[in-house]
Formats: C-alpha cells, structure tokens, sequence
C-alpha cells in the first residue's frame, strides 16, 4: 500500500532528475563551486603575499589551497602569520624609534619639566636659569666644569652654579619651618 502511495512521488521526482532543468542545476552548482575554490586560492594567495615574505611558502600555501578544495585554505588560516608584513616593519620602526629616543640623553628643565636643549641656558617656558654662559665665548657651561671646553678658558668658581641654586622652588612647593 505504501509503494502504490510513493508511486506518483517517485515518478515525479525520477522525471525531475532526468530533465533538462536537473542538469542545468547540476551545472551551475559544480561552475559555483569551482569558482569559489578558486576564489578561495586566491584568496590564500593574496593574503599569504601580505603575510609572508618568502615565495617558497606563498607558492605552497597557494598550491595547499588548489590540490585540497576548502581544507588547504582551513589548513593554511590555521598555520598562517598573526600580522600583516607592514604590520610588523612599523612595529618595528616604532621599536627602533622608542629606543632611539630613550637612547638619547633628554634634558628637562627642573622646574616646569619641558623638554629643553642642552645648550640652552634658560628655559625658555618658564625663564628658568639653566647654566651659567662662559666669560669667554659665552658657550653654555655645566656647573661641575672648571675649564670651558669650547674656548679652553678656566671657569672662575663664581661662574659655577651648584644644582640646588639652579632654580627657585615654586610658592606653592616650598617647605614651610
């Protein structure tokens, strides 16, 4: 009884899969299948040429993606670079940036902390006094110095300031006794 309900069923759908529409589906389905494996090798392709630098690798991980349908790319997502190469050479410029910068000797004046010139002998934010200028050549001079490098003319004791008397503390800094 079941086989005489199925019966116009079966025909239907035995007809529908030795039509002409059946084999126009059929076609399309394999031509966007094959289309998006191959989008997706490009795709491997592309973003392995961002991520890596070395050919060899780009050409097998493009190839992984071409020989095995969808799992080579699944494969190569997995194992691929975490960062983009220009990723990484700005990472890198901006490493070798922050060293440069702590590398070099950065002078600030003790009372408003801007960053100053080693040369400068005031500051010019908050006119602070920074160094005494040489009798000489009037070149700036460091307050421990007992000849002026630049001009080789002794420094007279006077010309020397001490660290503390470098700058006055702000009101509203200073002890009260």
């Amino acid at each position: 009884m079941t086989n005489s309900l199925l019966a116009p069923y079966s025909a239907s759908l035995s007809s529908f899969f030795s039509s002409n529409l059946w084999d126009v589906i059929k076609n399309l389905s394999f031509f966007f299948l094959a289309v998006f494996w191959l989008a997706v090798a490009y795709w491997v392709n592309k973003d392995a040429r961002r991520r890596i630098e070395d050919p060899w690798l780009i050409g097998t991980s493009t190839a992984l993606a071409l020989l095995f349908p969808f799992f080579g790319a699944i494969i190569y997502m997995l194992f691929r670079p975490p960062e983009y190469l220009d990723e990484v050479h700005e990472r890198e410029l901006e490493i070798k940036e922050m060293e440069a910068r702590l590398g070099k000797r950065v002078t600030r004046c003790p009372v408003c902390q801007v960053d100053i010139d080693s040369n400068y002998l005031v500051c010019p934010v908050c006119t602070t006094r920074l160094k005494q200028p040489c009798a000489r050549c009037k070149a700036p001079l460091e307050p421990l110095w007992q000849i002026c490098p630049y001009c080789e003319s002794p420094v007279a004791p006077q010309e020397t300031i001490a660290a503390e008397d470098t700058w006055e503390r702000p009101p509203h800094l200073r002890r009260s006794h």
